[in-house]
C-alpha cells in the first residue's frame, strides 16, 4: 500500500533520510508532500508518530493504491467507493 501524506510548510529533502522509504515533493502554497510505501498500519502509525514528533500540521493522508485484491478485482479504500442511501 502506498499512503500519500499531506503536511502544512515544507520539509527539507535532507528529511528522507529520518522518515525511510519516503519521497518527498515540495508543493507551491507552501505543502510537503510525503508518499510513502507502507507494509501494514503498524508502519503507517509509525510514520504518523514521525509527523507528530515534528509537530508539523498534517492536513490529510490518502492511500493512492489499493490494499489487495479479492478474485482479481480491485478493493478501493472507503473513499473511493459509492453508497446509496435511501
Amino acid at each position: 500500500m502506498v499512503y500519500q501524506i499531506r503536511l502544512q510548510g515544507h520539509l527539507g529533502r535532507n528529511w528522507t533520510e529520518w522518515f525511510g522509504d519516503v519521497t518527498i515533493t515540495l508543493e507551491e502554497g507552501g505543502e510537503t508532500l510525503l508518499t510513502c510505501p507502507v507494509k501494514d498500519q503498524a508502519a503507517l502509525y509509525g510514520l504518523l508518530r514521525k509527523v507528530r514528533d515534528l509537530g508539523v500540521p498534517l492536513i490529510s493522508i490518502t492511500p493512492v493504491k489499493p490494499a489487495h485484491q479479492v478474485g482479481g478485482a480491485d478493493i478501493k479504500p472507503r473513499s473511493e467507493t459509492k453508497r446509496s442511501r435511501k
